[in-house]
């Protein structure tokens, strides 16, 4: 493996004297997300393999083209999992893609995203050179977390190697509840449930019908059921799992992601809809112009993001004066002639 890494540090160093942009990828399976996808292919996929996995230390540390799915087993076996929830979106994900990408699934609103399970990540930087951030445990670091500002970078600040994340034992019990109600409803009985102690680990709307996921112990599952009631839904796994993996309806054509207030009442965009994360997170299937869509997120104490289709000449997202400076700056500091993944994340980085 290390051969891999030599091999990879020189290609980035002959990048940068010649100027010239890499495309850093793993699986491919994200290649959707973001602008440009310019330069030359760079694979990250044969730098595979678990390097450490103790289930009694609740952390794993694998290489970044270790298929997603391959992490998920090897966590299956301990009883643990990736509390984040990541989505795969195709076969070929790998760890790495997975936190460039920095997605988090149905769990995120309540056990956290992929950047609060990053301990410690190792990669290269623009110049070719070996870097590492963090440990393996928590609380270990000092000034500037760079192990977990490289997640959702999308490969723009470093090509990512070794990755340490904090993992949580599977819950004992997990049992989903279904609700007939419209979509104002639905935000109203989430943020209302929110605030109260129940073993909450999942939220979705869609296509009238709530449907809630509780996670936790036999007897915290149990009295959520009493508390709640509705209808319990039998095999829901699959469900969650179409979910995380965009398969269900509201996710096609052009799709934006909204992240606003979670009391925010229906946005009234045209197009389909799923809420998720408590009300936090809006899916909106539409051709809706792109300010009519940023407006409404605006409007909702939130932001706007482009996550599929449409036009890859514009941002998915719009930046304040202040952040594209601060964007530019990282840049600047870990790829300094700009060849990683240029313009992925916005045309101006």
């Amino acid at each position: 493996m290390q051969t891999l890494i030599e091999n990879f540090s020189e290609r980035i160093r002959e990048a940068a004297a010649r100027r010239t942009p890499l495309r850093l990828r793993g699986g491919g399976t994200k290649d959707f997300y973001g602008c440009s996808l310019e330069g030359e292919l760079l694979e990250t996929g044969p730098y595979r393999g678990v390097v450490d996995y103790e289930p009694s230390e609740l952390v794993i540390t694998a290489r970044c083209g270790t298929p997603l799915a391959e992490v998920e087993r090897t966590l299956d076996q301990g009883g643990q999992m990736l509390a984040f929830e990541p989505p795969h979106f195709g076969e070929r994900a790998t760890l790495g893609g997975c936190i460039a990408a920095g997605f988090s699934g149905p769990r995120r609103a309540y056990a956290g995203s992929a950047r609060d399970y990053i301990l410690g990540a190792r990669l290269l930087d623009g110049r070719g050179q070996d870097l590492r951030f963090g440990g393996q445990v928590m609380n270990n670091v000092a000034g500037f977390d760079l192990s977990r500002l490289v997640t959702g970078s999308c490969g723009s600040l470093g090509l990512l190697l070794d990755l340490s994340l904090k993992v949580l034992p599977k819950p004992e019990k997990e049992l989903t509840l279904s609700f007939e109600c419209t979509d104002a409803q639905a935000i109203e009985r989430m943020n209302q449930w929110a605030g109260r102690p129940l073993p909450l680990s999942a939220s979705c709307y869609l296509q009238g019908r709530l449907h809630l996921r509780l996670s936790g112990a036999h007897s915290a599952v149990d009295a959520g059921v009493v508390k709640l009631g509705g209808e319990q839904v039998p095999d829901a796994g699959d469900f969650w799992r179409d979910l995380r993996e965009q398969r269900l309806p509201g996710f096609g054509g052009t799709l934006w992601r909204l992240s606003v207030k979670s009391s925010a009442p229906p946005l009234g965009l045209p197009g389909s809809s799923v809420i998720e994360w408590g009300g936090a997170l809006r899916w909106i299937a539409t051709d809706a112009p792109a300010e009519q869509i940023h407006a409404a997120a605006r409007n909702a104490s939130g932001t706007a993001a482009r996550f599929r289709g449409g036009a890859r000449t514009e941002p998915p997202f719009l930046l304040t004066a202040a952040i594209l400076e601060l964007q530019r700056g990282l840049k600047a500091t870990l790829d300094p002639d700009s060849i990683l993944n240029p313009g992925r994340l916005h045309p101006q980085i």
